[in-house]
């Protein structure tokens, strides 16, 4: 993974709570590492390799990124911030 920022404790409290302004922010901290991990090799028809983003898959890690805010383990971030 790069260098990319955390969400505020708060931000993530409102993208688990189902806030949309929250899970966009979560979304768009990570779209750097969904788009890495939707990138494919394709072969082009001169025989070279291009990288390219599948916006299928890349559609698709984002919306289990979504589907798992919910479970967010909360309590463990709580723990972590009082140290």
């Amino acid at each position: 993974m790069t260098n990319q920022k955390m969400p505020d404790y708060e931000t993530i409290r409102a993208a688990v709570a189902g806030e949309k302004w929250a899970v966009a922010k979560v979304v768009e901290c990570y779209q750097e590492e969904i788009n890495r991990q939707a990138t494919v090799r394709k072969r082009q028809p001169d025989g070279t390799i291009k990288e390219v983003i599948d916006e299928d898959m890349r559609q698709h890690i984002t919306m289990k990124l979504i589907e798992a805010l919910p479970t967010f383990p909360l309590e463990e971030l709580e723990k972590q911030s009082r140290k």
